[in-house]
């Protein structure tokens, strides 16, 4: 095991893809004690670990996501945000947060939400007076919710690792989505009164009320995607298909921007998206293999619970360690990694596993903004072309509100856990 973990943060500080550093460490562990009948059986683990029904949600949202972006439907969701915040002092900031509110209900992929929206928003923060910097990082913040705010590739990989309703993971997201999208307005607020932040002219009643006729069929796919969740009449997996078939008429036939030559294009982004996702899952299968066979996770709950046997300390201990560990670790990597370990650990202290999942969530997230591997920081910086030292800066205020919303929601459980408890038999 010595000689695999050597490989493992070799591999790290090569910066070598996890997806590749996850699988060659597994190899390498199996190569190093000579044991051939597991590594005949490694082929197979990697194609186990994608054998999953619910996983095919995960490329078919991304396909809506992409197709919503083509037909025009997250350039009206932020102007329908600018139409109603953007008139008050810092309205684009506050523009900036509702958009992605809007786009997470959507795409469910902070790293998509960052390149989109850093391409849209900065231009037109800095355009309306608003430092750079500040435009990246509130832009860079705000798409954190994309994760959180159902529904969301996360919640779809941790419901499908521990055996959790998506559905209920969906509903689980929204209570903590708001929250942190409370919290991030409350600190614009109080930096737009502290420093004067701009303001956008007011529209007429008759141009509110056309903005908002003209998005009624945008909203629509969010509103049905988590109505027909609630209601039962689909699944979170059929829910996703029904987003793509949504989202494909209203690009060809009402917003009329979506044509049938854009469709190949909008597939080979759908492919290569997922391709990233399920490569780095296969090889986390692997890996994960390679630490039960080692008997790590039952290690560690013997460790754990030497140390203590309170959840709430458990807890706490969980999120120091997953907020430093983001620091080195992208969300998927982390989520994938450390999730066969932290279920029985879970299961020892008697946790719900709907609550520890949000939180899990939402602390590897937060390890998008947190230097030196926050993926969220470099899209931000290069789609923007803002300088990186200037950018954490900005951002630090960010990740300390976020941090304390992750505090409030670890310990109070019925924060999260009360829509899903409303619907006790949704699968």
């Amino acid at each position: 095991m010595t000689i695999a973990l050597l490989v493992f943060i070799a591999l790290l500080l090569l910066q070598v893809p996890i997806a590749f550093v996850l699988g060659i460490s597994s190899i390498a562990y199996l190569l190093g004690i000579a044991n051939f009948g597991l590594l005949e059986s490694a082929p197979q683990r990697l194609y186990s670990g994608l054998e999953n029904y619910s996983l095919l949600a995960i490329p078919l949202f991304m396909f809506a996501g992409e197709l919503m972006n083509a037909s025009g439907i997250t350039r009206r969701l932020i102007h329908f945000a600018k139409v109603f915040v953007g008139h008050y002092r810092g309205g684009l900031a506050y523009v900036n947060v509702l958009g992605n509110m809007f786009l997470a209900s959507i795409i469910g992929s902070a790293s998509a939400q960052t390149a989109i929206m850093s391409r849209v928003m900065v231009p037109e923060m800095e355009q309306n007076g608003f430092s750079r910097e500040f435009s990246a990082a509130t832009t860079a913040s705000a798409a954190l919710l994309g994760p959180i705010i159902p529904p969301s590739m996360l919640f779809i990989i941790y419901g499908v690792g521990s055996g959790v309703s998506i559905g209920k993971m969906f509903l689980a997201g929204i209570i903590p989505g708001i929250i942190l999208a409370a919290a991030f307005i409350c600190l614009i607020a109080y930096m737009g009164y502290r420093h004067q932040f701009p303001k956008s002219e007011k529209l007429s009643r008759k141009e509110v009320i056309a903005t908002f006729i003209r998005v009624i069929p945008a909203l629509l796919v969010p509103l049905l995607i988590i109505g027909g969740i609630l209601s039962g009449v689909f699944t979170a997996t059929e829910s996703a298909a029904i987003a793509c078939g949504i989202a494909l008429v209203i690009g060809i036939f009402v917003y009329r921007e979506l044509s049938i030559k854009d469709i190949p294009k909008v597939l080979i982004g759908t492919a290569a998206s997922t391709a990233t996702v399920t490569l780095l899952m296969a090889m986390a299968n692997l890996f994960g293999w390679v630490l039960a066979f080692e008997q790590v996770p039952q290690f560690l709950v013997q460790w754990m619970g030497s140390i203590t046997e309170s959840p709430w300390t458990f807890l706490l201990l969980v999120n120091l360690f997953l907020l430093l560990i983001g620091v080195i670790m992208d969300e998927l990597a982390v989520m994938i990694i450390l999730l066969p370990i932290f279920m029985p650990l879970i299961n020892h202290f008697g946790i719900d596993p709907i609550h520890f999942g949000v939180v899990l969530c939402i602390n590897t997230v937060i390890g998008l903004l947190t230097p030196p591997v926050g993926a969220g920081l470099f899209i931000a910086s290069a789609v923007a072309n803002v300088k990186m030292e200037l950018l954490i800066k900005s951002i630090w205020p960010f990740i300390a509100v976020a941090v304390v919303v992750l505090m409030l929601l670890t310990y109070i459980p019925s924060l999260t856990l009360w829509i899903p408890e409303m619907f006790g038999t949704l699968q």
